[in-house]
């Protein structure tokens, strides 16, 4: 809850000070661009270069089931759903940016003794690799809802981006190979693969990247990921003065949070029943939906506006829903 208050503070800063200043934002701009585009990057690396690579392969089965389906399913049921409720196609875009889980909530959620180790590293693993899945699908639904060149250009579209991502990740870990044992190099070496990762937008190679090429940065990466957060919040608060739409953003918040429930209790049937309840409730946003509200707002005018509360709405039911489970495990105990 504390950590819901103090983003909701920073946005209310954000936009206070844009109010009072008459500050405007120009979402087409390329530095604009350009600069979310870093913040998602220090996002994506973040959440994976921290993943314990051993339980990772020890449940890659359903870590790479929900990233790939699990994914697709929530964007599809969330967007699907609200597209047809509101009768607006641009919900099959904003239902992929609230697809994913914060790995910064996460974080937080792994110090539960209640679940079980299995159970928290399917949920690390999990919320680090859906993020940059959810940018890469956010980007080529755009085109695909746009008309330009129909359903068959985006999948090829997507299918290019997949192969340019895979190949910058085996550039990145051939760069590791040669620099690993000289930590300036290597630290060189990661700032320009971060150079052209934001400016050709190869996020997936950049989130890749994070299980391998790891230079000490232990340490810093925290500060560094909680400073990015923080800008990506004060921009969300600017971009607010154009006005909020809590309506559409409650029920795009209450379907992710649903899809969340749906997903994770069909991917999770071989776990223990308890194990699966903490999965199927685990939907929180934060970084990742909210640097994807601020990209999208350069294409889609107003997806902030219905973006920020659905965050807000989301991760407030997060909340009330695990408290509610876990005074029932507490009376049951």
């Amino acid at each position: 809850m504390g950590r819901l208050l103090s983003l909701v503070g920073l946005a209310t800063l954000g936009y206070l000070v844009a109010r009072v200043a008459g500050l405007t934002v120009h979402s087409d701009s390329t530095s604009y661009l350009l600069g979310t585009a870093l913040l998602l990057g220090i996002g994506l690396y973040s959440s994976t270069y921290g993943i314990e690579l051993t339980e990772l392969r020890r449940n890659r089965r359903i870590v790479v089931s929900a990233i790939t389906v699990g994914v697709l399913m929530k964007a599809i049921l969330i967007g699907g759903g609200l597209a047809l409720a509101f009768r607006d196609p641009v919900f099959l875009i904003l239902g992929v940016a609230v697809a994913q889980i914060d790995p910064l909530s996460v974080a937080a959620l792994l110090g539960d003794a209640r679940m079980s180790p299995r159970a928290k590293s399917i949920l690390a693993a999990w919320a680090s690799f859906d993020d940059p899945i959810t940018v890469i699908l956010a980007v080529y639904a755009g085109l695909v809802l746009s008309g330009i060149g129909g359903v068959g250009a985006g999948l090829r579209g997507y299918a290019v981006d997949l192969v340019l991502n895979l190949a910058f990740a085996a550039v990145a870990y051939l760069v590791w190979r040669l620099t690993r044992g000289h930590r300036v190099v290597a630290l060189v070496g990661l700032a320009v693969l971060f150079a052209i990762a934001v400016g050709q937008f190869l996020m997936l190679g950049l989130a890749i990247a994070g299980l391998f090429y790891r230079p000490g940065l232990d340490r810093v990466i925290g500060h560094v990921t909680k400073a990015a957060l923080a800008a990506a919040v004060l921009l969300l608060g600017v971009l607010l003065v154009g006005g909020i739409d809590p309506g559409r953003g409650a029920a795009l918040g209450a379907a992710a949070f649903a899809a969340q429930v749906v997903v994770g209790w069909l991917l999770t049937r071989h776990l223990p029943r308890i194990d699966r309840l903490h999965l199927a409730l685990a939907q929180q946003n934060g970084i990742t939906a909210i640097i994807l509200a601020l990209r999208l707002e350069s294409d889609y005018p107003g997806a902030v506006a219905v973006i920020a509360p659905a965050i807000l709405v989301a991760n407030t039911i997060f909340i009330v829903a695990n408290s509610i489970v876990d005074r029932q495990m507490a009376t049951t105990a």
